[in-house]
């Protein structure tokens, strides 16, 4: 853990936004940040779709949305987006590849537990790989639920990264040891010693450091408010299109993961 934490007025919230504001570099370079294929940006389109519809001009809400990944998808089907993150190092990478790629995208600094939106705003609220790090879900659930219209969609992708299964610790090991033998493809990037130290420690203190497991991230949307919840763990094509970015044994771990989308509505009349 960095020393910084240890400091006065530095909390969690402090760590996890200076982590993510030191990964922004090289957040672009891993398959499973950035998409590196048409065959994945079709298969994220389809799980969208399958949840969301078409934008056809609706509102959508990216929280995280570190370098706009998300947003770019969003984009791509017709909605207006605003991209929300804390981290301005993952904003400036965000704004730049919107102005390369010719994208209306508005991107905001802002806190994803505490929006500061308006509310009833948005049509659709997205974030992906954004619940295991909350501090407080219950909190922020509510918050989403505020600035999503009546009749609003909400769509979370997400995993457990804590808990692995007999199948992902043999596959891990297959490819940690073809690694060291220089046999199979490195992970890009790999993290340094410290920054893996670092994100550990983040991990153990979240409200998810046993594990994001879908069926407690569910009830706390419903104790939220969130209605017509549907929990969709059919990502096989997306994995197996980022599958082709790592070695072998790398993309069998991630298989046998437990991730998935979840999917939620704001009821229609106000409660």
């Amino acid at each position: 853990m960095s020393d910084v934490a240890a400091r006065p007025n530095y909390d969690l919230r402090d760590e996890i936004k200076a982590y993510w504001s030191a990964r922004a570099a090289t957040f672009d370079l891993s398959p499973g940040h950035e998409i590196f294929s048409e065959e994945e940006r079709a298969a994220w389109h389809r799980l969208f779709l399958r949840h969301l519809g078409e934008g056809a001009g609706r509102s959508a809400f990216d929280l995280a949305s570190g370098t706009g990944v998300v947003s770019h998808l969003l984009d791509d089907l017709g909605f207006r987006v605003t991209g929300l993150d804390w981290a301005e190092p993952m904003l400036e990478l965000a704004r730049r590849k919107a102005t390369a790629r010719g994208r209306n995208i508005s991107f905001r600094i802002g806190d994803a537990e505490n929006t500061m939106e308006l509310d009833g705003h948005y049509d659709v609220v997205v974030n992906r790989h954004l619940v295991w790090t909350l501090v407080a879900p219950a909190a922020a659930f509510k918050e989403w639920l505020r600035v999503l219209k009546p009749g609003g969609r909400l769509l979370i992708v997400d995993g457990d990264f804590v808990n692995t299964n007999r199948l992902e610790r043999f596959f891990s090991a297959l490819n940690a040891w073809g690694q060291r033998l220089g046999l199979l493809k490195p992970d890009a990037p790999s993290l340094s010693r410290e920054m893996m130290n670092t994100h550990r420690s983040i991990l153990s203190r979240v409200h998810f450091s046993h594990g994001a497991r879908a069926d407690a991230v569910v009830d706390l949307l419903r104790a939220a408010g969130f209605v017509d919840i549907e929990v969709d763990t059919g990502l096989h094509d997306i994995h197996r299109t980022q599958a082709k970015n790592w070695n072998f044994f790398k993309g069998l771990a991630r298989r046998t993961q437990h991730r998935y989308a979840i999917a939620a509505s704001k009821p229609k009349e106000a409660a």
